[in-house]
């Protein structure tokens, strides 16, 4: 109680230090003890100085307070305050009216819920003191702290439920295996709520654990893994410096001991006893022996040897590593005539050791192997184990390409007789011959059809006077096809290649690669070059790139679609290999229309064509060699001349046609005498069911889908004016800005009547090739043709009669 007495005094001194100390508070300090001076230069009487200032009485709580009243913090108060009810204390800052509140008539402040110095442990709060008469401030704003003071509610916890350690074996004692940590969410500058000390529950007499740092060490000295593998500790940590009444938590710690090589390898028998016919083929297995070793991994991982002595040249032990066995193999041929019994010293010993452990002994050990000799009739033995042969792909048919070889081990040593397994050459490609095993080929060799051949070959002994069957081996073949070239090198695939209308001089409009299905031992080299009939194309260039591709070039600026909408151009392409080997690829090029930034647009040369139409005289030469052809395929068609009357009718219906749509227009206006009030014909049509653009803002935006070059349609001029070019047009212009630029040109036009008109805008959607189907225009059209006698001509031309010679109201 007494510490609680003197707790306002120290922190009302501290607070005002902590004023006048406070950068934020040095300009305020004029109003926070302010010194009024009453001086007259008439009465001169002595100075005066009133001290005003704040006055509090406490700053602390204790979290999770749990009282059934609010508790209390402190109090505000000023020394303008009279208690007369004209002061108002109003509190702001951190939880001011929900956690802490303020009595503005007397300044209690109070804590209104409980508090957890873990969520936060001290609040900043503002002050000041208001004249409710006035609403003048009468103190200066004042901050201040509250601070939550600690109690031990909370338990240590480790940082992990579960550790997991490993620690060798046979370690000395006091050796570090882990170090667990455990927090404690108290204040650890108060008291010792967060102080902790840690303590073994479990895991005693084996291992330990400091009591401060928490690291876990070993206990007892030499614990063999052999002996116990795994070990569970139980770690405790208690706060409060581990005295009573402190809270603690726990961890488990599973602990294992590592194998270290302290165990040398040990043989279950001292003697092992194998058999062996005298026919065994070199590397045969034998036997197996294992040596036993306790240790794990690479510490018991072992090596087998034969020492030096009987047998050591006939025959050898393998190691097998997965199984860390040895295995007894035939080194050289055996004869039961030469040697019956061999007896092999074999040596079992760690690849690993460790110097720590030697003093235990030598890491080694021996066993005897008794290997007995067996005396069989053995089949016939080949040179080797298996053959592998090389052959030229266009070597001729029954050419020799290799030869096997087999004697019969017996003492009879009777004549061998060579075959091939027909299994494993179905399409009998190769032969032997019978006697002295010489293989050739029956047909042709093709290395990119069938680049290896395995087939089997078969030794068999030929007996005269035996009770013994027949034996005989085989041996396996392997034939290589060698490759020749007799391939030409081909495109790698078909290109599309297109050059652009605006194409420039120099321009890479194609990258061509080959392929080729021989594979020559120094890699492809290709080279590609203009045929021989055409060395130099005016059009483009084939540019070699050294690294078996090649370039496409042009060779001049621009190209037309309507002069020329195709180009071919063939490529001669050959390798390096001998004999050379070459072929002519033709690249098809077409002539396409481009945006500026080389990107394909179209590539229909007929559209372009019909767009910018024809002249009568060209139409009409493509129309006399139709007719022509026309009436050869109804010649030989039909019998004359009958067919060729309807031939020819048919042909001159087809020029008709044509010569109808070339008629040129009436002009719009027909009447000289008005000049004012116009009708003029609207003939832009859309682009049909294939114009999915035909509304496209683009297009007007556009500045290169126009025709510039166009001439007024609203008159009939009497001299070609000349050709009128149109300032550019930005992409992204607006469409007002551009009707404003195009009626600007069309006023400045020195072409235009002198009267008003109206200036038709030829925009029309993609795709369309339909001339216009305006009703207006339609009356220049000679409509009066009859078409009847079309339905005597008979079924030939029921199409064209249904067509055209329909009532006049279909007509219309």
């Amino acid at each position: 109680m007494r510490m609680y007495h003197c707790l306002p005094l120290v922190i009302w001194t501290c607070m005002l230090h902590t004023v006048d100390n406070s950068p934020l508070q040095a300009k305020d300090n004029s109003h926070l003890l302010k010194t009024i001076v009453n001086l007259t230069k008439d009465d001169g009487k002595m100075l005066h100085r009133t001290k005003r200032g704040w006055m509090w009485n406490q700053f602390f709580l204790l979290e999770e307070y749990t009282g059934t009243d609010t508790q209390y913090v402190g109090k505000l108060h000023t020394d303008q305050d009279k208690g007369d009810g004209n002061l108002k204390y109003i509190l702001t800052g951190d939880g001011a009216g929900n956690l802490f509140v303020i009595d503005e008539n007397t300044g209690d402040i109070h804590a209104a819920k409980k508090l957890d110095r873990e969520e936060k442990s001290l609040y900043i709060l503002r002050a000041k003191a208001i004249d409710r008469k006035t609403g003048r401030q009468v103190e200066p704003e004042s901050e201040f702290i509250i601070k939550i003071h600690d109690i031990n509610d909370n338990e240590p916890k480790f940082t992990k439920d579960l550790y997991t350690a490993s620690v060798p074996e046979m370690s000395g004692v006091g050796t570090s295996v882990i170090q667990v940590t455990a927090t404690d969410a108290d204040d650890a500058n108060y008291g010792n709520s967060a102080k902790v000390v840690y303590s073994i529950l479990q895991g005693q007499p084996y291992f330990s654990v400091d009591p401060e740092s928490g690291i876990i060490k070993t206990a007892l000295p030499d614990m063999s893994r052999e002996n116990r593998e795994q070990y569970q500790v139980v770690i405790q940590a208690k706060d409060m410096g581990g005295q009573m009444g402190g809270l603690s938590g726990t961890t488990t710690v599973n602990i294992t001991l590592t194998d270290v090589n302290n165990n040398p390898p040990r043989f279950p028998q001292s003697t092992y006893q194998f058999n062996s016919l005298e026919s065994a083929p070199l590397g045969t297995h034998l036997g197996r022996i294992k040596a036993n070793d306790p240790d794990t991994g690479e510490n018991a991982e072992l090596e087998y040897s034969i020492s030096e002595g009987e047998g050591s040249d006939m025959f050898e032990v393998i190691t097998d590593k997965d199984t860390q066995e040895g295995i007894i193999t035939v080194k050289q041929n055996l004869d039961f005539e030469k040697k019956m019994l061999y007896t092999l010293r074999v040596d079992a010993s760690n690849t690993h050791p460790d110097p720590r452990f030697l003093h235990l002994g030598p890491f080694k050990d021996t066993a005897m192997v008794k290997i007995s000799v067996e005396d069989v009739d053995e089949p016939p033995v080949f040179s080797k184990r298996s053959y592998l042969m090389e052959v030229d792909e266009d070597v001729k048919e029954g050419s020799i390409i290799g030869q096997v070889t087999a004697y019969d081990p017996d003492v009879m040593n009777n004549i061998i007789k060579y075959s091939v397994d027909r299994h494993t050459d179905m399409d009998r490609v190769f032969s032997i011959h019978s006697e002295n095993g010489s293989i050739f080929t029956l047909k042709p060799l093709d290395r990119e059809s069938s680049p290896w051949h395995n087939i089997t070959i078969t030794a068999t002994e030929i007996i005269f006077v035996s009770d013994n069957p027949k034996q005989s081996s085989q041996i396996p073949v392997f034939i290589r096809i060698l490759d020749i070239n007799d391939h030409a090198p081909e495109f790698a695939m078909y290109y599309e290649t297109f050059v652009c209308e605006n194409a420039k001089s120099g321009q890479l409009i194609q990258t061509i690669s080959v392929m080729d299905k021989d594979d020559p031992p120094r890699g492809h080299k290709f080279f590609f070059e203009p045929v021989p009939e055409f060395p130099l194309n005016p059009n483009f260039t084939i540019v070699d790139n050294k690294d078996n591709t090649a370039g496409i070039i042009t060779r001049k600026d621009g190209y037309s679609r309507t002069k020329m909408n195709t180009y071919l151009l063939p490529v001669l392409i050959f390798d390096n290999d001998y004999p050379i080997q070459s072929s002519t690829g033709t690249l098809t090029i077409r002539v396409c229309a481009c945006d500026n930034q080389g990107n394909m647009q179209s590539c229909n040369a007929e559209a372009l064509m019909l767009a910018a139409g024809l002249s009568t005289g060209a139409l009409i030469a493509i129309l006399l060699c139709v007719i022509i052809l026309l009436s050869k395929l109804c010649i030989s068609q039909s019998s004359p001349p009958e067919g060729l009357l309807h031939c020819q009718a048919l042909s001159l219906i087809m020029l008709f046609a044509a010569l109808k749509r070339q008629r040129k227009k009436e002009p719009l206006i027909i009447s000289k005498d008005d000049v004012r009030d116009n009708i003029v014909t609207y003939n832009d049509e859309g682009g049909g069911e294939e114009d999915t653009q035909a509304f496209d803002i683009g297009t007007l935006r556009n500045p290169e889908a126009r025709e510039d070059s166009k001439l007024r349609r609203d008159v009939m001029p009497d001299t070609i004016f000349q050709i009128r070019r149109t300032v550019p047009l930005w992409e992204n212009i607006d469409v007002q800005d551009f009707i404003h630029r195009r009626l600007k040109e069309n006023d400045s036009d020195p072409s235009a009547p002198p009267y008003d008109s109206l200036a038709t805008y030829a925009y029309e959607g993609n795709d369309s090739v339909a001339n216009s189907l305006s009703s207006l225009e339609s009356l220049t059209a000679d409509c009066n043709q009859d078409y009847d006698y079309l339905s005597d001509w008979g079924p030939r031309f029921k199409k064209l009669a249904d067509m055209y010679g329909g009532d006049d109201s279909d007509r219309e």
